[in-house]
This record gives structure tokens, C-alpha cells and sequence, in this order.
């Protein structure tokens, strides 16, 4: 039986080589304002489901490492929340990680959306990033979901935010212009051991994968102030049982998270549970309780918990 560490916040990439080849390795921040698709693009360079997706503000909450190896480079990739106002102790830690993570990196990836008007947030972003010394690279993503014309537009605006190395349309649901994108972003690192094992994909624990697996089900199936006040703690892995409170603030909250005789913590145990397998190897049994717990987000004990 393995109980669920308390933990004080995933680790920061470090430079001890842990692998002698050649290759060019670094560190890329990325930046930009909530819901512009940093943790898709994060998944799309590393091929693998490192940050969870949704289009509910507030999903990154932690600095979350991505790591994608060749026999030629090491891209390390840390995906951060996104910029915003605090409103709390929990939005406070969320931009107090994001303006820790721009400097001591090799690199710093400004991400807009092709679909959203560039403006006050995006430009307040680019001077801090600008700001902060590493080269920034600037990526347009979403050029899916905007025509040819609005693209070269959004390309002009996003070209008068600073002195960046290169600029990128991509998109990171279909995959255009990221082999582009990964070859500038490559030469910026020297050459040099790698930082992380060859294998490893994210910096995240077992269990901070697995809550972070819950939590993106619930914000699948909830709206307006639910996902906001939701968060997800794993407080044991017994074998392949493991055993989840998801955290609300009201009463109010975790009635719509139960659900009518509890169907839809039923949904969200449905729809985790075949990932939670794939990460253990071998057949799970998923145990969700829903807790209020009035005003989480400004009690330091429960976010130090969580890792927050």
C-alpha cells in the first residue's frame, strides 16, 4: 500500500547531466494568457499527453515540465498558468510561479491565439517576457480556426510586440508548423548533456498525474463557478485501487459534482478511468468522494498539500 506524499510543488527542471551524449538540450517557459493553448501545444511537442486540455480558465494551475528526447536534442517544455490577476492565495502561488519561471531558462515561448484579438494581456505578457532576458520566441496557434487573411493580420500585430527571434502560426491540435517551431527552438540551447533521463516524458508524480486526470473529467462536465472551485487530491494507491476526494468550496458545488444519485461522479470515474490504467499497467478500481471544503484556495496547509 502506497500512501499519496504531501508535496510542496513539482520539482523545477535541474541541470545535473544525467546523460553524457552530445545533443543540444534546454529549457523553454511558456507564456500567454489563460485558454490560448499552451498545455495543447505542450502535448503536441512532447507526442504525449503531458498537461491536461480544457477550455475552462484556471486549468494549469502548477508548473508542469514536458520533456520530448531524440538522438539530436532534449526540448525540456514548462508549461505555466496563465497570466492573470490574483484573486486569492491559490491565484497569487499560480503568478508568483509564472513570474519565477521566465528567467533561468534557455528560452521563453509567448503564445497567442490566431482566433482572439491581440491586446492589453498579451503585450503586459511580451514586456515581462521581453523583460526577463532569455530570447523569445512568439507562436501564433490556432490558425486552424481563423482564415488565410485573419492569420497574415494577427501575424502583423503579434510581429510589433519586441525584439523576438522567430515568429510561428501553428496549430497544436493538427500538428501545422511544429516541426518549424521545434527547429528554432533548438537552436537556441548549446550543446551538452541531457537534463533529464532519456525516457522521461513529464516531472510529475504518479499521483499528480492521476489528480490532474480527475480534475480535467470534472471540468469536462462542469460550468460557470464549479470549475474554478474544483480540485483533486489522491490520498491512496493500493495496487491498482485508488482513492480520490475531489474538492469543492459549497454545498451547492458538490451537489452538482455528485449529481442525481450520483451520477455524475459516476461520469468523471468513467471517463478517468481508463487513462488512471494506462498509467498504473493493469485494471483500476476508481474511488471518488466529493468534499466541500469552504475556501481551499486561500488555506496554504491545503495547498501546500497539493502541491500548489
Amino acid at each position: 500500500m502506497r500512501r499519496a506524499p504531501a508535496r510542496s510543488g513539482a520539482p523545477r527542471p535541474d541541470r545535473r547531466p544525467v546523460d553524457h551524449r552530445g545533443v543540444r538540450s534546454g529549457i523553454i517557459a511558456l507564456a500567454g494568457r489563460p485558454n490560448v493553448g499552451k498545455s495543447r501545444l505542450v502535448n503536441a511537442l512532447c507526442g504525449a499527453k503531458v498537461a491536461i486540455v480544457s477550455d475552462k480558465p484556471q486549468t494549469t494551475r502548477r508548473r508542469i515540465t514536458g520533456v520530448a528526447t531524440t538522438d539530436e536534442y532534449q526540448i525540456v517544455l514548462v508549461d505555466l498558468p496563465g497570466f492573470q490577476r490574483p484573486r486569492d492565495e491559490l491565484t497569487q502561488r499560480m503568478q508568483r510561479t509564472v513570474d519565477s519561471s521566465l528567467t533561468d531558462v534557455d528560452g521563453v515561448l509567448i503564445v497567442l491565439a490566431a482566433d482572439e484579438a491581440i491586446g492589453a494581456g498579451d503585450r503586459l505578457i511580451a514586456r515581462r517576457a521581453f523583460g526577463a532576458g532569455p530570447p523569445v520566441v512568439v507562436v501564433l496557434n490556432k490558425v486552424d480556426l481563423v482564415r488565410r487573411s485573419r492569420i497574415a493580420e494577427q501575424i502583423e500585430q503579434a510581429a510589433a510586440l519586441g525584439d523576438f527571434v522567430s515568429l510561428h502560426p501553428v496549430s497544436a491540435r493538427t500538428g501545422d508548423g511544429l516541426g518549424a517551431l521545434r527547429d528554432s527552438l533548438v537552436e537556441l540551447f548549446p550543446e551538452g548533456p541531457l537534463l533529464h533521463p532519456a525516457n522521461a516524458v513529464s516531472d510529475l508524480s504518479v499521483e499528480e498525474r492521476i489528480a490532474e486526470v480527475v480534475r480535467e473529467k470534472a471540468l469536462e462536465l462542469t460550468r460557470e463557478e464549479v470549475p474554478h472551485a474544483t480540485t483533486v487530491e489522491v490520498e491512496e494507491i493500493d495496487g491498482g485501487t485508488v482513492r480520490a476526494s475531489i474538492l469543492v468550496e459549497t454545498e451547492s458545488q458538490k451537489r452538482i459534482l455528485v449529481g442525481k444519485g450520483g451520477s455524475m461522479v459516476r461520469e468523471i470515474g468513467w471517463r478517468a478511468r481508463p487513462e488512471i490504467a494506462a498509467e498504473l499497467g493493469c485494471r483500476v478500481y476508481l474511488e471518488l468522494m466529493v468534499k466541500a471544503r469552504r475556501g481551499w484556495r486561500d488555506d496554504p496547509n491545503v495547498l501546500r498539500r497539493l502541491g500548489l
